[in-house]
């Protein structure tokens, strides 16, 4: 009894030697539900930490894009089959490395989060994107995007179609960044409901598992649609960019 155990992360700190059992059993169990106010204060913070990350949750980015409103109804189109694209050996290793990702589980257990949303616009769909912030900097990294795209499968699944490069202006890039040899679509605000529009970014769509008429690195694939999915999201696209700010 005289070294300290844990229950989760809380230490259950024992009472001292000569405590009645029964008053014992009182401290112990005080001490787990109730811990020391720097415990809880490290709790809180924790807690804020938490929620900060979850307005960041990312709904991915068209070019030119921005929320005009969102609807449930029979506008969503079904997705249609597509092969896998053809790549370019830098971009078939790249898929190779993410296609762990092909199961959703996989990308939970490795960080990703689903967003829930499915994003889509009138001249294609974008799907359902899983964020890792970790994986958010402002110098992209090829094998760990910040988002994982999803389209409604059958029978509530999931089938993985694209990755995502995404990068905050807030996190001091100064100037438009480039991957794969290609410039990032953007500055631009966030997306409406599902990001704030505050957190003006760059990004970057690369359809690697599913082929995309629009063009490989297009912002949204006429193959792919939300009809079905249960958070179906019908944006529209703007006229401009953002300016570029922090």
């Amino acid at each position: 009894m005289g070294a300290e155990s844990r229950f989760g992360q809380l230490r259950l700190v024992p009472p001292p030697v000569g405590t009645p059992d029964s008053m014992r059993r009182r401290i112990t169990v005080s001490n787990a539900i109730h811990p020391c106010p720097g415990r809880k204060r490290a709790m809180r913070s924790m807690a804020s930490s938490l929620l900060a990350l979850a307005a960041l949750v990312l709904a991915g980015s068209p070019p030119v894009a921005a929320h005009s409103g969102h609807d449930h109804g029979s506008r969503h189109r079904v997705s249609t089959p597509a092969p896998e694209p053809v790549l370019p050996p830098e971009l078939q290793e790249v898929r190779e490395a993410l296609r762990k990702y092909e199961n959703p589980a996989a990308a939970v257990r490795d960080g990703f989060l689903s967003t829930l949303g499915c994003v889509a616009y009138e001249n294609g769909a974008m799907g359902v994107h899983f964020l890792n912030a970790a994986h958010l900097g402002p110098t992209p990294d090829p094998f760990r995007p910040a988002l994982l795209v999803y389209e409604p499968a059958e029978n509530g699944r999931l089938r993985l179609v694209a990755a995502e490069w995404f990068v905050p202006l807030a996190t001091g890039i100064t100037e438009r960044p480039t991957l794969f040899g290609r410039p990032f679509d953007g500055p631009m605000a966030g997306h409406e409901p599902l990001m704030p529009t505050e957190l003006h970014h760059y990004d970057l769509h690369v359809w690697l598992w599913k082929e995309n008429p629009a063009g490989l690195f297009a912002a949204t694939n006429p193959n792919v649609g939300c009809a079905g999915h249960p958070y179906a999201l019908m944006e529209a696209p703007t006229d401009l960019p953002s300016p570029h700010r922090h």
